[in-house]
């Protein structure tokens, strides 16, 4: 049986497999792919709606843990799709 997570965006519970873990890095907020990196973790539905929703009720700090502002960029980025290449 397949472990399941909440979206910490929409609430609702979903198989682990089908969501994204993010952990606080230094200032940022950071996919963790392996869902192996340290420290504690939130759970995402990898939609724009999702990540809006947890923006809006402020839900990344509370379920990290953090205090102050996580910059969101390189998650929104890549929910989006964007590639951003250092020139």
């Amino acid at each position: 049986m397949e472990p399941v997570r909440t979206c910490i965006g929409c609430r609702s519970r979903a198989p682990r497999s089908s969501l994204l873990r993010i952990v606080a890095g230094k200032s940022e907020l950071v996919v963790d792919e392996t869902a192996v990196l340290p420290g504690r973790g939130a759970w995402l539905h990898p939609t724009d709606s999702c990540f809006q929703l947890a923006l809006r009720k402020r839900a990344f700090g509370r379920a990290l843990r953090v205090s102050g502002n996580l910059d969101a960029s390189p998650l929104e980025n890549r929910l989006n799709g964007t590639v951003i290449t250092n020139e």
